[in-house]
């Protein structure tokens, strides 16, 4: 099969939504982020602040607008969230002296002890999610998530394409 052929595996005739992959996926991810809120609740993190803490020590985003691009989320959402863990003491915000619109953001040091256990707390709920999986399973489902993933944004920048 090419990768331009639509494969038919679903027929609405005879749909069942428990055979769906958006189903079985939305399934796991609300399942998943369950178990790692409440993991993340015993470090005194929520969900909207373990996040951001994770994409700042991972170096994803330096400023709130990067964050607001990475997370989805409109600038005000971005900035009432910084308030919250600004508050707890795990970020601090500067201008910077180039741009003074920029607003760059960086852990401070107990936001650096908090984001240290972020993955370690991943990876554990990861785990012991592919409980049961070769490491060439575990490989492979990753491989066929990122070719679903480029698909779907394939489909979606299509369809914006189309509207215009």
């Amino acid at each position: 099969m090419t990768g331009s052929t639509k494969p038919i595996f679903y027929d609405g005739n005879d749909y069942k939504l428990n055979d769906s992959i958006g189903y079985l996926m939305r399934q796991i991810v609300a399942t998943v982020s369950l178990i790692t809120d409440e993991r993340m609740a015993e470090h005194g993190l929520t969900d909207a602040q373990w996040k951001p803490l994770l994409m700042i020590q991972q170096g994803q985003c330096k400023t709130a607008a990067e964050l607001s691009r990475m997370t989805c989320s409109d600038a005000g959402a971005v900035t009432r969230m910084l308030d919250r863990v600004e508050a707890k003491g795990l970020v601090q915000r500067t201008r910077s002296s180039e741009d003074r619109r920029v607003i760059n953001i960086g852990l401070t040091e107990e936001g650096s002890r908090s984001a240290a256990v972020v993955p370690h707390v991943l990876a554990d709920v990861l785990n012991s999610v592919l409980t049961g999986f070769t490491e060439a399973e575990a490989q492979e489902l990753k491989g066929m998530l990122q070719r679903i993933l480029a698909n779907a944004r394939l489909l979606r920048d299509g369809d914006a394409a189309a509207r215009g």
